[in-house]
């Protein structure tokens, strides 16, 4: 974050039709939690999910679930009929070397699905739409990668941008072009999130289960900016209510080294596991061969460590988020609690199974 010596006062209300919200992604770890935020807060909430995907998430909430995919643009048409706001929380993601398969896959459902969601709810009359930016769109300083990134830096598609990274470009593009049709659209750009609800789970969501687990022998020092699951969910409403039309905005709780956070997992759960620290430079060429390999003999499987998430701990990416400070009024907390809840969710689960065994040890998210 930038200092800033005038801070003008913060958006009002953008005037925004109240109603029934969609969010698409509904059951994902980003979705979970802003639905969870919403209902909270007294809205009627529609969910767009995927008939054979994994929607426990959902279970036992208070909410209109429909069936959809952004593959199939009559679904989206039904999807969007008869709500006031839509959060687009739904994309595909990967970090991975993609295969020509996988190109055509993160294009059809990042790019080509958000454009027809975007027409429909143009058509469907829709008060605003808030499409889920990623951080790997956002530009950076060529020269220091590590200085902060904010709004009006573009995106730079060379070097290792990731396909994933392209496509959600792309699909910022989207909306700025609905926008120039008439659409009201704002764009909510997330770092790595951290938190419950987590049931994929995701790459750094597995790492931790990893590494409470006793599998994690070994780690790569580098950082990144990452999100607590609760700070981006507000981030995301703040988005809805103040927001400027076609404007982006960045969120971010703060930054830390892998090596800062798994220290701070250890403080919260009691665990206290030592790792080996690999060369960064090392484990990155080791990457690509493997990464490369995977994909095409096994394209399912799962990889914690490509290519592209050990170019992003390399730049070591900090984040400008005081345009949404002063036009939102947003305040991060802090991502020690977002750990705390991660580990608490994961324990619930059973998805951490090793749990300290010192007398009178409780993580900090139980006490």
């Amino acid at each position: 974050m930038t200092e800033h010596d005038e801070h003008p006062p913060i958006n009002p209300s953008a005037g925004i039709p109240s109603g029934k919200v969609l969010v698409t992604g509904a059951s994902g770890h980003l979705g979970s939690n802003l639905i969870r935020a919403l209902l909270a807060e007294g809205h009627e909430v529609r969910a767009l999910v995927q008939a054979r995907a994994d929607n426990r998430s959902l279970d036992s909430l208070d909410l209109e679930r429909v069936e959809g995919d952004l593959c199939d643009p009559e679904s989206l048409r039904r999807a969007v009929s008869g709500v006031a706001r839509v959060f687009h929380v739904a994309a595909k993601i990967s970090t991975s070397r993609a295969t020509a398969a996988e190109q055509r896959s993160l294009y059809a459902i990042n790019v080509i699905g958000t454009r027809d969601l975007l027409r429909a709810a143009i058509d469907a009359g829709v008060g605003r739409v808030v499409l889920t930016g990623s951080f790997s769109s956002t530009g950076f300083d060529l020269d220091d990668p590590s200085k902060p990134s904010d709004e009006t830096l573009p995106f730079y598609p060379f070097g290792y941008a990731m396909p994933y990274s392209h496509t959600k470009a792309l699909a910022e593009h989207e909306l700025l072009k609905a926008c120039a049709e008439g659409l009201d659209g704002v764009i909510a750009t997330s770092c790595g999130v951290i938190g419950p609800w987590d049931y994929l789970p995701s790459r750094m969501g597995g790492t931790l289960c990893d590494y409470a687990n006793g599998k994690l022998k070994a780690y790569v020092e580098g950082g990144f900016t990452w999100m607590r699951a609760a700070d981006i969910a507000r981030g995301h409403m703040l988005a809805m209510e103040r927001g400027r039309k076609g404007q982006k905005y960045l969120f971010a709780t703060e930054f830390m080294t892998i090596g800062q956070l798994f220290e701070t997992f250890n403080e919260v759960s009691g665990l206290d596991r030592k790792l080996i620290e690999l060369p960064i430079d090392l484990v990155g060429a080791i990457a690509t061969l493997y990464s490369g390999t995977l994909a095409r003999f096994f394209p399912k499987a799962s990889q914690r460590l490509t290519p592209g998430s050990i170019a992003v701990l390399k730049a070591r990416r900090r984040v400008d988020y005081s345009k949404a400070q002063r036009e939102l009024g947003y305040e991060p907390t802090t991502l020690r609690e977002g750990i705390a809840e991660a580990y608490e969710f994961f324990c619930r689960e059973g998805m951490i199974t090793q749990r300290p065994q010192v007398a009178g040890s409780q993580p900090e998210a139980a006490q």
